[in-house]
Parts: structure tokens; C-alpha cells; sequence
């Protein structure tokens, strides 16, 4: 079978973050995606290595894009203001991508420890974060405590926002505000005691 022209893997991938972007990760399949891009589902795989190829390239493409919103929103910035820049690059990176966001929860060293490309997306990740609680003199164990609360915490309200979790009408903006107050709140104080 010969390939549609103009049709390549980053459209592939492309089409596909935006059919799981809009209907979530269990809408996605081969003979979906091949519809939606006007193919054969035989055709997908010139360009990935079936479902699982595909899956694994919308993982790398959530941790790169998640990667480069995180470091653009940190880039000067420390303590506070580099915790709630941080934070709210990771909640609009959800809120706008639910379904590439969902392929970031799980890292490639669990599920592709050979995958070099996504664990240097993943490490980069790593590094911006660890960074912004350095900030707060924050290092090696305490760090990773430190950036693996800040993860729970806003990928916790974040996917709940973007799954419309907030039933009673209040002001999200306002209960995000008060969530970086409190973030920031506990790590200094975390600080203080790894200071002592």
C-alpha cells in the first residue's frame, strides 16, 4: 500500500494528540485514528509501530512540550514566584492537553527503561523542578520530596479541573492562588527544618 502524500509520523502523532486532547485516551485506536486521518489502518504503520508505538511517541511529545512550558515559564525566576510559575505552566500545560497529559504520569523508566529519548524529556523535566525548590535550599532527598509534592498537588487539581471535577461554582483562578500560597508555605517551612 503506498502513503498518502503529505501524510508522515509527526501528523500522525499530531492527529492523534488532538483526537485524545478531545476525547480522551480510551478514544484512540488505529481504525479511528486512520479514519480520521482518511487512510487505511495498515497505513499507520509506515509511521509508528502499531498502538503501542503510537502511544509511546505520545508520551515522549506530552513530556517534551510539558518540558519546554515548564522551563520557558521558570527562566529567571526563583523562590516564590518560580513555584507559582512553575505550577501554573503544569496546570494550563492539563488543562489544555488532557490526553497528552495523561501519557506524562508514568515515566519511561518504569515502562521503557531503554527509551533513552523520553528519559532525557523526563530528566529535563526533573531538573527544572528540582531547580525551582533549590531555590528554597532545598537539596537531594528534601528536593525530590519537595518536587514530588508539587507534582501530586497540581496534577491532582489540574486533571480535575480539566475533567470539570469542580461541581460547586466558585472562582478556580482564586482556589489555584491560594493552592501556590500554600505550596509555597510548605516549602518553606521544609526549608527551615532541613535548615536546623
Amino acid at each position: 500500500m503506498s502513503r498518502r502524500a503529505g501524510l508522515d509520523k509527526p501528523t500522525v502523532v499530531a492527529a492523534a494528540a488532538a483526537l485524545v486532547n478531545r476525547e480522551g485516551v480510551a478514544a484512540l485506536s488505529l481504525k479511528r485514528l486512520a479514519g480520521e486521518l482518511g487512510v487505511q489502518t495498515p497505513s499507520l504503520y509506515n509511521h509508528v509501530a502499531g498502538l503501542p508505538g503510537l502511544e509511546r511517541e505520545l508520551a515522549l511529545l506530552g513530556v517534551q512540550r510539558l518540558g519546554d512550558a515548564l522551563t520557558a515559564a521558570v527562566i529567571g525566576k526563583s523562590g516564590a514566584a518560580a513555584v507559582a510559575a512553575l505550577l501554573d505552566a503544569y496546570r494550563s500545560f492539563v488543562t489544555a492537553n488532557p490526553g497528552l497529559a495523561a501519557y506524562t504520569v508514568r515515566p519511561a523508566a518504569l515502562d521503557a527503561p531503554n527509551d533513552v529519548e523520553r528519559i532525557q524529556a523526563e530528566t529535563r523535566i526533573m531538573h527544572v523542578a528540582v531547580a525551582v525548590v533549590a531555590s528554597f535550599g532545598l537539596m537531594g532527598d528534601d528536593a525530590i520530596h519537595a518536587v514530588r509534592m508539587l507534582r501530586s498537588v497540581v496534577h491532582g487539581f489540574a486533571t480535575l479541573e480539566a475533567a470539570g471535577g469542580f461541581g460547586i461554582p466558585l472562582d478556580l483562578d482564586e482556589s489555584f492562588r491560594r493552592l501556590v500560597e500554600m505550596v509555597v508555605a510548605g516549602l518553606e517551612q521544609q526549608a527551615a527544618i532541613a535548615r536546623c
